[in-house]
């Protein structure tokens, strides 16, 4: 008598099931092999053994117990199985196939399976179990022939489901001729067309691009059309590895065989093209699809917008929204975030806050990727008191920071100098359960560095570590750089040693770094062996590290080797940029020579090398402090022309050549033009105007910037109080008093100033 799994669980409580199942396994083998003896044929023979492959024979038992042989063919070897399944129900569902000896055959002779599985084709849950048995059974013989029989049963019986794990199998198990049987008409067209169409769902599924693009293929060649959702998929993957060309081609040979494109078809295409930056070819197919009476959605104007906001087509992503709102459709915080993530990558930064108050009124909420923009563009001004305000709109709309706000913000405080708040921040990211990563450090580190409190951002690496975050490239690079600027080339040595004993590959910015501080040094015999070494580990000589050493070179006042380096990237196939001229102009200006400087920006403009302004900057402070300001101001006026856009420091060089040539009215005329264009004066604006208002005697004026400074929040340095209080000794008794009432009273030194004026 058969024994059923399923019996034991009538008996086994259900709590036990998992500690029953290495029971289970032994048992069956157990039920197997009993279930052997306890079969019986039609003739009444007890089966000991069936050959199928050779001569189709089996043997039995006579009285005298002596083995006979008698014919038995295909045929009855399939009634036999039909028998068995008939007689043991496998329909309808055991945990476990009892099965009879026999029955393994079916491992090692794939035609046999074949026969077997297309005489039970009617009923696919009794094929597809048998077949999953066999498959499963070591030794099992694969053949296309079998994927494509039980195939063919599942889909005939609508078992799509079945069919794609089939599928998977025919794939895993390398076994990929299938595609060629199907297209080659081993089953009738429709079947066919179904099952390679699930081939392209798998290969999508999986990124086979290559495979997805030879079934593709081959089913157009024998017109068999693959489903439009399947061209879909091939085309996100495409999409996907930036394989623009082939996603054309499917493109067009959709066209080519009439399978009709839906939307995602074309907002795919789309997105391919902006990916690419071929905007315009997008803007193209978007008139198309119209045309085609497809008419674009919400994600096709998003996709659009995000491509033009790339190109810095601002004006057309934006009147793209219009054209969305007047269709109805709805715009969204993924309109909005590309145009005004573009807008912040151009520094402008009133056009892009204009646009997160526009999109809160048109009803799209603002992200934490939106206000993320927003700090960042402001940080990077050195605005981080205004990217806190946009830190505290987001908290009052219960949206929740994430690392990257924190890391962020503390970049903004740590730029400038404010290191106390950036630890704040540290601390008050961790009391919201956000964990710090290596980028967090690295920051804080930088802004120690720039410091110049080199032992606390080593601590703080030490600490980094004790929290379990490894450092990186970066880590290292940046305590280089600072141990380089603070002069300390033995602890830089040793900073660099320690990155490569854990194990870290310097990558190219790390070699530049310690080269640069090997120069900045004086260093150049070292410097060369480190670029050799450099070039050794696969970093041969580019733009950045030629700039590093004209730069570097040109700071030693090796004028001359710095220019003759500059045409010797020209020699090795690179063309100097900007930094390269700019740095060399500045030398020859640091070392009083105009002249050569100008030539050389001359040179700069004749090879269309675009200035920047830097490069304008380092003239007109230059020609301001020789007294050249004529020059100054037509540099000035030039770079404007250039849609280059002067900032603080600009405004500090000529503020400062106007004062010390006594031309303080034009100074102040400045200071106000910069403060109207939105650019924050900074300490050093402050101090070269209290400077020469020092030299003049206007002590009123001294102490009302003074106190303008402090009322903007920005701190005064040690320079800043030393020309405050240079010239108190001609005065001593009425300007010391007037100077600490006005700092001990505050307001009402003002009032009794304007009394005593009065």
């Amino acid at each position: 008598m058969t024994l059923y799994v399923r019996a034991f669980k009538f008996i086994i409580p259900t709590s036990n099931l998992k500690h029953f199942s290495v029971f289970v396994s032994s048992l069956r083998r157990l039920i197997f092999y009993s279930s052997l003896h306890q079969f019986q044929c039609q003739s009444d023979m007890k089966i000991t053994n069936i050959d199928i492959h050779r001569g189709n024979s089996i043997k039995r038992n006579d009285s005298n117990g002596s083995m006979l042989e008698n014919s038995f063919s295909d045929s009855d070897f399939q009634k036999l199985i039909l028998k068995t399944i008939e007689e043991k129900h496998w329909e309808i569902g055991e945990e476990f196939w009892v099965v009879p000896d026999c029955f393994h055959s079916l491992i090692y002779d794939s035609d046999l399976l074949v026969k077997i599985l297309s005489s039970i084709r009617c009923r696919p849950r009794v094929a597809l179990r048998l077949f999953r048995w066999a498959e499963g059974q070591n030794g099992f013989k694969y053949s296309e022939f079998s994927f494509c029989t039980i195939l063919d049963i599942l889909i005939q019986n609508g078992w799509v489901k079945s069919a794609y794990w089939v599928v998977e199998r025919v794939i895993s198990s390398n076994m990929h001729k299938v595609v060629d049987l199907l297209v080659d008409g081993y089953l009738n067209l429709k079947v066919s067309v179904e099952i390679l169409n699930l081939f392209l769902r798998v290969y999508t599924k999986h990124q086979n691009v290559e495979l997805c693009l030879l079934v593709f293929e081959k089913m157009l060649r024998n017109e068999m059309l693959p489903d439009v959702k399947n061209c879909n998929r091939i085309l996100r993957n495409l999409r996907d590895r930036n394989l623009v060309a082939k996603a054309r081609e499917v493109y067009r040979m959709m066209g080519e065989f009439r399978i009709k494109s839906t939307i995602i078809t074309y907002n795919t295409m789309l997105d391919s093209f902006c990916r690419d930056g071929e905007v315009q070819q997008a803007l193209d197919l978007l008139s198309e699809m119209q045309r085609r009476e497809c008419y674009p959605n919400d994600v096709t104007y998003n996709i659009l917008i995000n491509g033009l906001s790339k190109k810095g087509e601002f004006n057309h992503a934006r009147g793209l929204i219009g054209e969305m709102l007047n269709k109805g459709l709805k715009v969204s915080a993924h309109t909005y975030n590309p145009l005004i993530y573009g807008y912040c990558a151009k520094g402008m930064v009133v056009e892009a806050l204009g646009l997160g108050e526009e999109m809160e009124v048109r009803g799209a909420s603002p992200t934490v990727s939106t206000y993320n923009t927003f700090i960042y563009a402001l940080c990077r001004q050195g605005r981080a008191s205004e990217a806190r305000h946009w830190f505290s709109r987001m908290l009052k709309k219960n949206l929740v920071p994430d690392i990257m706000s924190y890391n962020t913000l503390i970049y903004g405080y740590c730029r400038l100098g404010d290191i106390n708040e950036a630890f704040s921040l540290l601390h008050d990211l961790r009391s919201r359960d956000l964990f710090p990563t290596v980028v967090t450090y690295n920051t804080i580190m930088d802004g120690l560095c720039r410091k110049g409190d080199l032992e606390d951002a080593k601590q703080l690496k030490e600490e980094m570590m004790r929290c379990g975050i490894s450092p990186d490239v970066f880590t290292y690079t940046i305590l280089v750089h600072g141990s380089c600027k603070a002069g300390n080339l033995p602890m830089a040595k040793e900073l660099f040693d320690e990155m490569l004993q854990r194990g870290l590959e310097p990558d190219c910015i790390a070699y530049t770094t310690r080269i640069a501080g090997l120069l900045r040094l004086g260093d150049i015999l070292n410097a060369c062996k480190l670029q050799e070494e450099m070039s050794t580990k696969g970093f041969p000589p580019n733009i950045i590290i030629y700039n590093v050493f004209v730069s570097g070179i040109a700071k030693l006042g090796n004028l001359e080797e710095a220019t003759e380096l500059l045409r010797k990237m020209v020699g090795d196939g690179l063309m100097p940029d900007h930094i390269t001229y700019t740095s060399v102009i500045h030398a020859y200006l640091e070392f009083g020579n105009l002249k050569k400087a100008r030539e050389l920006f001359d040179e700069m403009i004749s090879k269309d090398i675009s200035p920047t302004v830097v490069t304008y900057t380092v003239l007109i402070h230059a020609h301001a402090g020789k007294g050249r300001l004529e020059l100054a101001h037509m540099y000035f006026s030039e770079m404007q022309q250039k849609s280059i856009l002067p900032n603080v420091i600009t405004y500090n060089a000529l503020i400062n050549g106007l004062c010390k040539y006594r031309r303080i009215n034009d100074a102040y005329s400045y200071f106000a033009e910069m403060k109207a264009r939105g650019i924050v004066p900074n300490k050093y604006t402050y101090t070269i105007l209290i400077n020469e208002n020092c030299d003049l005697g206007n002590w009123q004026e001294v102490l009302r910037l003074f106190k303008e400074m402090l009322d903007s929040e920005i701190q005064p340095d040690s320079f800043t109080y030393s020309v405050m209080l240079k010239n108190l000794g001609k005065d001593y008794k009425s300007n010391a008093i007037e100077y600490l009432d006005f700092i001990l009273l505050g307001d009402e030194g003002d009032e009794g100033t304007a009394e005593a004026k009065s």
